[in-house]
Order: structure tokens, then sequence, then C-alpha cells
């Protein structure tokens, strides 16, 4: 499935129905008096979470969304039927913008969770209710309101609780899928990962979301090669795994590349906790991975040596990774008690 993170729709909710006039005309009733009815509200356009889409690729092919309009008023003071809601389901992560609004409509992050975001129009009032002690047989009726209109922008920023981050060709994709029950395309190539891959880590009760984010470059973040697209999708985890190639001679400098292009795309991102990881050790000699390992401990990085391919040192980067998701499951949790507790005050 090609994979779509951006797309622009219209949406118009559904007018309301227009009341209606009309007069009793029944055998044996001498004086009728006005029965006409009201009309029907007409339906709100409605956005729902759903976990299982993972892209925006339907909105590429259909712009135009409409809800039903109310049906009009009629005699014998019968209302007009409500439209239907119109129920647009969008993938998780997926943020919402109004294009005449810089500030977002709504972000969408729980599944199932409905989100208003074009109400619809008021039925019209039938003559009955323009009755008086003076004005015992009105023609007046009122029309149905419009529905509102927006023009959207959707923006998918995955949610993940890791993001996996390298330069290309440094094993990314064999790393999330030895990690998960992720599947991606794997070549001894630059450039294999086009698109974020999502895997989900299982290990007894810990379950969390990887995204193996497709290779950055230097200059990523001013537009180059891939990066850019993509960097978005990471702003959301809350762990980096920065993996570098322990059998490079430009380790150092891969390193310093990946921290300017995070902090160039947004300076925060260099404030989230990260674990470091030397892949390609079956490969490196001793002394390479010796010196890596020295180097970056001195840099104050938490590295772990790793051979995705072979499956060397996954057991230590899994319970690493355990652990620091806990850590800051943990971190979060008393921020949001803190929230509460000085609403409270």
């Amino acid at each position: 499935m090609k994979f779509v993170d951006e797309a622009d729709i219209y949406i118009k909710a559904g007018n309301g129905g227009h009341g209606c006039v009309s007069f009793r005309r029944e055998r044996f009733i001498p004086r009728g008096g006005p029965d006409g009815g009201d009309g029907g509200k007409g339906g709100d356009v409605v956005l729902v979470g759903s976990k299982a889409l993972s892209s925006l690729l339907d909105f590429k092919y259909k712009r135009i969304y409409r809800a039903e309009n109310g049906k009009n008023g009629s005699g014998k003071n019968k209302k007009g039927r409500g439209g239907k809601n119109l129920y647009i389901h969008l993938p998780l992560g997926t943020i919402v913008y109004d294009k005449l609004c810089s500030a977002p409509l709504c972000d969408v992050t729980e599944d199932n969770k409905h989100y208003i975001v074009a109400k619809s129009g008021r039925g019209g009032r039938g003559n009955t209710h323009f009755v008086t002690p003076t004005h015992k047989a009105p023609v007046e009726f009122e029309s149905g309101t419009e529905g509102e209109e927006r023009e959207l922008k959707l923006v998918l920023k995955l949610l993940a609780d890791v993001g996996i981050i390298g330069l290309p060709n440094v094993g990314k994709s064999t790393l999330i899928s030895c990690l998960t029950n992720a599947k991606p395309l794997i070549g001894d190539y630059p450039f294999t990962t086009l698109t974020p891959s999502l895997g989900v880590f299982r290990d007894n009760d810990d379950t969390f979301v990887i995204a193996d984010i497709p290779g950055l470059i230097k200059d990523a973040s001013k537009g180059k090669g891939l990066g850019l697209t993509f960097l978005k999708h990471i702003e959301r985890t809350n762990i980096f795994l920065l993996m570098l190639d322990a059998s490079s001679e430009s380790a150092d400098k891969d390193y310093d590349t990946l921290l300017d292009e995070l902090k160039s795309y947004k300076k925060e991102m260099l404030d989230k906790e990260r674990i470091l990881v030397l892949n390609k050790i079956d490969i490196s000699s001793k002394a390479s991975v010796k010196k890596w390992d020295v180097y970056f401990k001195e840099k104050g990085e938490t590295a772990v040596n790793v051979s995705a391919l072979k499956g060397q040192g996954i057991d230590v980067l899994r319970n690493l990774l355990k652990e620091t998701n806990r850590h800051q499951a943990e971190i979060m949790e008393s921020q949001v008690v803190n929230e509460e507790t000085t609403e409270d005050i």
C-alpha cells in the first residue's frame, strides 16, 4: 500500500430543511388552521480515529465530502427527517487543520473517538409557529440554515514510542524486523526504506510501537534526500534509537550529522531520551568496536553494540529498551498527575 501522510479535502455539513406552509382541510372540521411542519436538521461531518488505518491514501482519490441535507417539513405537522451524519475515518496521529487558520482543529490520537469538524444547518420552522391571536392564517415560514463548510489539511504524524534514526544503509530495517513483527523491505543498498515502517515490540507485559524512519543525510532538514518528508513522524516518539555503522571510519561524523539534522529540524528533538546503537559488529574489528564504544561513552551516550543481521546484542538492546520505555512512562504519568493537581488548586 502506498504511504501518504498529507492530504487536502473539502467538507460540507448538511443544510437544514425548510419549514412548511400548510393548512388543515378535513371534512367536518370547519376551522382548520395552519399545520406546516418544521424542517429537519442537516448531518454533521464527524472525524473518527481508527487504529486500523495507517495512511491517508484514500484522501488522494476522494477529496470532497458532503453530509446529507435535512428534509423539508410537510403538512399535518410532520417534521422533516434529519440528515445523516457523515463519518470520516482517519489513522491515529492525524492532525487536522482548517486552511484558514494556523491552529489545528483537532489531533486524532484515540481509537473510535469522534470529532465534529463541521456542524449541520438548523431546520426551519413551519407556519404553525407564526400563529397569533390576530394572525390566525400565517403564510410565513423559515428556510433551513446552511451547514458549515471547510477546506481541511490532514497531516499524519505516526504515533510511535520509539523511533529508529540513522543514515542510509546502517541496518535500520533489519533491526526493526528483529525487535518487532514488522517485515520491511531489506536490501544492501542506500534508501531501501522509502516510507516509515511501524512494528509492535512485545515481551511479556511490555508492549510498545517502534517506527523505522527512512535514512537521513546531511541537510535533510533543508529538504535534501528523503529525511525532511519523514522527520515529522518522530516528533511524537519518546525514545530515539540513533543507529550507526560500527565498521565505518566516520561513525563520529555520522553521529554529528544525525544530531545536527535533528536540531535543525526542531531543537527540542535533542531533549528526548536516546540510545545509541552501534550496528554491524560482525564485520567490524574488535579494535574498531572498542574505539567507538569508548568514544561515545565519553560523549555521555548509552551505547549498545549489536549485529542486527546475526542477532548479536539484540537481547541486551531489548532489555534496555524495556527499561527506558518504562522510565519514560513513569515520567509522563507523573506529569499528568502534576497537571491534574495544578488544575485542582
